[in-house]
């Protein structure tokens, strides 16, 4: 049986105008993987997963992608907002409509339950990322089939990467695709795709 590509890279150049890091990046993604994006840093992971996410342009090679969440250091958190409402305004980008129970749900799997009405200002670093990482524990591939991580375990203690590695893994098993980067090794991963191979 074959299933219709989640995300395909063909001959993607990575890079900003003309200042190109990699050339000719092939990648095709179906359900069920979970590919490991690793490379030096400077070698373009966090610009090839904009360029994937159309937050930045690609200047040659396609990108054919399913409807995707993009989880990266600086997206989508509001100081002015409380713990959430920016969770609901996440969820809000999918159409799914988070009652109380739902936004609760999400933030005990975070480890942040009882913080819904706190402001946004007062969390850390990694109490903001985990409110990014949140969506994940709700979402399925019938929301958007392919999940974007940019070092999703990073600032995350070792309880909550194996929590988030499972996830990852139990998405993957109902359909979905995952790209991710991380420093660490990353548990459950099937496939990689290193970009000092395509390195200029």
């Amino acid at each position: 049986m074959t299933h219709s590509a989640t995300l395909q890279l063909h001959q993607v150049a990575i890079g900003r105008g003309d200042f190109i890091l990699c050339d000719d990046v092939n990648l095709t993604l179906h359900a069920g993987d979970v590919c490991h994006l690793v490379g030096e840093n400077g070698l373009g992971k966090t610009t090839l997963l904009n360029q994937i996410a159309g937050l930045l342009p690609t200047t040659h090679g396609t990108i054919t992608k399913s409807p995707l969440v993009y989880v990266s250091h600086q997206l989508g958190i509001s100081p002015v907002l409380t713990v959430a409402q920016n969770l609901r305004f996440l969820f809000s980008l999918y159409d799914v409509q988070a009652d109380n129970d739902t936004i609760d749900t999400a933030l005990d799997m975070v480890g942040l339950y009882g913080l819904g009405d706190t402001s946004s200002v007062q969390l850390s670093a990694g109490q903001k990322r985990r409110i990014g990482l949140a969506r994940l524990f709700i979402m399925t591939p019938t929301h958007a089939p392919l999940w974007l991580l940019d070092e999703p375990l990073t600032a995350l203690d070792v309880a909550m990467v194996a929590k988030l590695e499972k996830r990852m893994g139990e998405f993957a098993n109902m359909g979905g695709a995952v790209l991710a980067t991380s420093h660490q090794a990353m548990q459950g991963a099937n496939r990689v795709l290193d970009l000092a191979e395509f390195a200029l």
